[in-house]
């Protein structure tokens, strides 16, 4: 897709980070500035004001668990009930001792399903109350959780394929902790999952829970073809392929068909690193936003991600061999609040675009840097190889890295997100008289590390690294509540 006329967009309207709320008096822009345009569609849902009452997930919830219940059931075993013999001694399905055997057993179980149900729609409720998400847990024994909503760090409407028939959605609230700290509303309405996370956005960044969702226009949409043409062109998909053909082609000639055996796994890794990604990222769509940058994804499951401002903490740019030839990258980032499998499926802010755009969205992310501008110094010569080449530099605002030959990656860090910078020296670094200097971010897909430096150079840069981290927190004005 073709970008419009310098400091416009793929869809020719302006970008610029957006401020954190409009003129006084107005959380977000107004209708006829930039940022204040209303999409089409048509009226929203009346609002829900939950800081008003206990709520409850969708009613529905409790027939999709029972149905979990039965479908569990069926499958490890309940099918077999189905299983009956002719007079002859045949074995056939669905006669009529069968299907009464079948219903003997499945109905007292459709019964503890249809309970268990219950018991999980009942046993959850919710309610914001003041600066808090309260979520009350249990029947039997009660727990009861209160999430200060300055701690948001992230919010996901989620849609998985089954629940898109019944009009429901998951609502992920994630928050810094670790693995414990993901919150789950399964399932609520659509609409009303969409004015969850609205009100949960609006309060955390310190603005009143009836102010209504903030606009966003298009920043960036990937193309299928694109999508597809990006995952085909990447040398170990390509080595499978090749792989994949020889050995079809070998158990063709030569009629062996012991060749599947090992064609199978060749198969299944061709499908998770083609298929997977496809079926994960497809009709990818980034929007801007005051309240953050909401991206839109998914085909089976589909997902809409809204990370608020200041919430990424480091930026890999990924750029491919063969994908430099169309000017293509990949822009991965750290989140705080996002761990485990979750960091994972979440990590991906551009799953392919053209490299400017990438690079525009970085300084979108740290607003006012611009990584592409750093100068990098590389390292020694003696340690250069055809395979890797390792380079740093920094300015007053980032600290940027560079590693790989066959795959660029540029990973980026912005002076205030450094919660350490440390050196390390193995053993033979140290025969060598080198070390690494790494500026740590949370835990996540990218880790800032200059590698290979000479002792003396990898000294200075922790100091100027650490001197540059604590002036940029001392003067950064950010807070956790964004808007304030």
């Amino acid at each position: 897709m073709n970008a419009g006329p310098p400091g416009y967009g793929p869809y020719g309207r302006p970008i610029f980070t957006p401020p954190p709320y409009g003129p006084p008096g107005s959380p977000y822009p107004p209708p006829g500035s930039p940022y204040g345009q209303v999409p089409y569609g048509p009226p929203p849902p009346p609002p829900v004001h939950f800081s008003r009452g206990v709520h409850r997930l969708h009613v529905s919830t409790a027939v999709i668990s029972a149905l979990s219940v039965l479908v569990i059931v069926f499958v490890l075993g309940g099918y077999t009930l189905l299983l009956g013999q002719t007079a002859d001694g045949v074995e056939v399905i669905l006669t009529p001792r069968s299907i009464a055997r079948f219903l003997l057993v499945m109905m007292p179980v459709a019964a503890v399903a249809a309970i268990i149900g219950f018991w999980t729609w009942w046993s959850l409720k919710f309610h914001i109350s003041g600066d808090d998400l309260v979520v009350d847990t249990g029947i039997v024994r009660r727990r009861n959780r209160r999430i200060p909503l300055s701690h948001i760090q992230a919010v996901d409407v989620v849609r998985p394929l089954v629940t898109r028939v019944f009009g429901l959605a998951e609502v992920r609230v994630e928050l810094a902790g670790g693995d414990q700290a993901e919150t789950r509303f399964r399932y609520l309405g659509r609409a009303m999952a969409e004015q969850l996370r609205a009100e949960l956005l609006a309060r955390a960044a310190g603005l009143p829970g009836h102010t209504p969702e903030a606009p966003e226009h298009p920043y960036w949409r990937v193309w299928f073809g694109t999508l597809l043409g990006s995952q085909l062109l990447k040398l170990p998909v390509i080595g499978g392929l090749m792989l994949l053909v020889a050995l079809l082609a070998f158990g063709v000639v030569f009629r062996e068909l012991g060749v599947l055996a090992a064609a199978l796994p060749v198969l299944l890794g061709l499908a998770r690193g083609v298929v997977a990604p496809l079926v994960m990222h497809a009709r990818f769509k980034a929007a801007v936003s005051p309240d953050g940058l909401r991206l839109r994804y998914g085909l089976m499951e589909t997902r809409m991600q809204t990370v608020p401002p200041g919430r990424v903490q480091a930026v890999r740019v990924v750029e491919p061999l063969l994908w430099r030839s169309f000017g293509w990258a990949r822009l991965d980032v750290t989140v705080a609040g996002y761990v485990g499998d979750r960091q994972a499926l979440s990590s991906v802010l551009l799953p392919v675009a053209p490299r400017r755009v990438a690079f525009h969205l970085v300084g979108m992310v740290f607003p006012g840097t611009d990584a592409e501008a750093v100068r990098l110094l590389p390292a020694p010569r003696s340690l250069r190889s055809p395979f890797g080449r390792s380079a740093a530099g920094t300015d007053d605002a980032v600290f940027v890295t560079q590693r790989g030959r066959v795959c660029r990656r540029l990973d980026v860090i912005a002076h205030a997100r450094a919660q350490s910078v440390r050196m390390t020296s193995g053993p033979l670094q140290r025969l060598l008289g080198l070390g690494t200097v790494h500026v740590d971010a949370p835990p996540g897909p990218v880790q800032v590390a200059a590698e290979n430096r000479e002792l003396g150079e990898a000294r200075a840069i922790v100091e100027s690294a650490a001197e540059r981290a604590h002036r940029a927190r001392a003067t950064d004005q950010r807070t956790d509540r964004w808007a304030t």
